[in-house]
């Protein structure tokens, strides 16, 4: 049987091997690790570099969810498409430069399944009542604007310009990790070991009473194409 293999997969898997080996044993420190990342990162497009949180966690218990946001010093590398659903502060989600603005008019969209454009809703108080008619529709999304990330907010210029320059929220997935962007392959690497400690500081400050012992069970770092290296 001849079987036929596209080019592009068959060296994608090639260069990912070759890396594979080349990793070393052991867990490592960040800053070794994230060298290690920029170092072998052989897509021809500048690469986003990830960790990958596991967490000693229930995922099923609502209790031990972990859930919060972090400032990313400096930033992600992704431009951020931010919405802004409110009644009374069109303008100043304007100014501050969010990407799709609407009120209830917005909301009966999204009831509807038209979803917009964006990487994240942030909503005034106010409208909270009705977008929750929504929640079906944007939880799964990960679009539910939320207290606990500070997407709900009357201070919609602050929210905007914050999540503009790198603030990121994340939440554990139903296995009980948290996958989160903390740069790019490009950025110096003290740079991407500034958002490292960032995040994770963000992440160990989520521990609360339901969780019993370490709340962190294993760390590491990746590049989008590339094998994960641990961390220690």
């Amino acid at each position: 049987m001849i079987r036929l293999h596209h080019t592009k997969y068959m060296k994608r898997t090639k260069s990912y091997k070759a890396v594979a080996e080349k990793l070393p044993e052991g867990k490592n420190s960040p800053e070794e690790a994230i060298a290690f990342v920029k170092e072998n990162a052989r897509a021809k497009f500048d690469e986003s570099v990830e960790v990958h949180v596991h967490l000693n966690i229930d995922p099923k218990k609502g209790e031990q969810t972990v859930r919060g946001s972090v400032a990313l010093p400096h930033g992600t590398g992704k431009e951020v498409r931010v919405g802004v659903i409110t009644q009374e502060k069109a303008d100043e989600a304007k100014k501050a430069g969010a990407d799709v603005i609407g009120g209830e008019e917005l909301i009966e969209k999204i009831k509807s399944g038209t979803i917009p454009d964006v990487d994240v809703l942030v909503a005034t108080p106010d409208i909270m009542p009705k977008l929750a008619q929504a929640a079906r529709v944007l939880g799964p999304r990960g679009l539910m604007p939320s207290p606990k990330t500070d997407t709900v907010t009357p201070n919609v210029a602050n929210a905007v310009t914050s999540l503009k320059k790198g603030k990121a929220s994340f939440k554990n997935d139903n296995s009980g990790n948290i996958h989160q962007v903390i740069g790019k392959v490009s950025f110096e690497t003290d740079q991407l070991v500034e958002n490292y400690k960032a995040f994770m500081d963000a992440v160990a400050a989520c521990k609360n009473e339901s969780h019993k012992g370490q709340l962190i069970g294993g760390i590491s770092v990746c590049s989008t194409m590339g094998p994960a290296i641990k961390i220690k």
